[in-house]
């Protein structure tokens, strides 16, 4: 077994509770490769921001196991080396079993979600609190959901959200001691938050979504005061890269995110983690198809990749300074 302490990474926990007191929220950026890592590093320590690397299942077999446990290792000292040790969390993003929660704590994960939220209640309960117990052995946090997102991401696959019922959370953080908790307010995943039918459409005749359900939110910090939320499916999904993989060959139709100023809103409640991919997926694409249509004889990889990861750079500054507040938290 590989303890995450022994990497260098940190947990969750104080993380947390500085970002409640603090009124804002702690960035949780998906990343597949080295220069997504490379990119939230940087950008993280920069801004002299903490960080939670999220890994998914789908990411996990892409990237293998063992190689991301020590890219974990790697970011540490990475951080050093740029300047500034900021805290960094390596955490499993929906994990829908016991068996693979166990397998990312037995591997060096500080913090793991167990997603059960496909469950009943019942099962939910239960699954969680299973989670919960084996990671706490360990001082590993675990992140529960309660609601479904819609949308398609990586393994994550919901056709229809359901809100969170904050007439639940009471009872299921009691049951599972579970370390903070996911909640459904209309955020949803990937690029696609929301069909054309679900929005309106302003003068340019950009869409634009349903609001986020702040009142729901409101109900749950009532209920649960001071309690760590996590939004999932957080992602902007900024109209400029959009119209760039657009333009360059791609075909992304009616693509549309959550505002910043509603994320930021969210950030200076009870909300301390937002979870955000599919910003830096098509920050990263946007970037590569600009490259390689522009320059069609090029074929080094780090010709077309490395403007992607400065991108990415810029991108993450920006969520951390304007949109979560997270700069200068570290």
């Amino acid at each position: 077994m590989t303890s995450y302490k022994d990497l260098g990474l940190a947990n969750t926990r104080e993380m947390f509770k500085k970002a409640v007191d603090g009124g804002y929220a702690v960035p949780a950026y998906n990343f597949n490769n080295l220069e997504q890592l490379q990119a939230i590093i940087q950008a993280c320590v920069e801004t002299k921001s903490p960080v939670i690397l999220q890994v998914s299942s789908g990411a996990r077999k892409y990237a293998n196991a063992t190689l991301l446990r020590n890219m974990a290792r790697g970011a540490v000292e990475y951080a050093k080396e740029l300047g500034y040790e900021i805290p960094i969390a390596l955490h499993l993003d929906h994990g829908d079993t016991f068996e693979l929660c166990k397998d990312c704590i037995d591997n060096g994960f500080s913090s793991v979600m167990i997603d059960g939220s496909h469950h009943s209640y019942e099962e939910n309960v239960a699954l969680t609190k299973k989670v919960v117990e084996y990671a706490h052995q360990f001082d590993v946090t675990v992140e529960g959901e309660l609601g479904v997102l819609a949308g398609v991401e990586d393994d994550v696959v919901a056709e229809k959200s359901t809100y969170t019922k904050p007439s639940e959370v009471e009872d299921f953080v009691k049951k599972t001691n579970v370390d903070s908790l996911a909640i459904s307010i209309g955020t949803s995943h990937g690029a696609n938050k929301f069909t054309p039918s679900q929005c309106e459409r302003n003068a340019e005749g950009v869409l634009v979504p349903p609001p986020l359900r702040f009142d729901i939110l409101k109900e749950i910090e009532k209920r649960i005061p001071g309690f760590p939320i996590v939004l999932h499916g957080s992602s902007s999904v900024p109209q400029a890269e959009v119209d760039t993989i657009n333009k360059f060959g791609g075909k992304l139709d009616d693509a549309v995110g959550i505002p910043e100023s509603q994320l930021r809103e969210a950030a200076a409640s009870a909300v301390c983690k937002i979870n955000i991919d599919s910003d830096g997926r098509l920050v990263m694409t946007a970037a590569i198809r600009k490259v390689l249509a522009e320059k069609p004889g090029e074929f080094d990889p780090r010709k077309y990749i490395g403007p992607a990861r400065d991108a990415l750079v810029v991108m993450y500054k920006g969520k951390n300074e304007n949109v979560l507040g997270s700069a200068g938290k570290a």
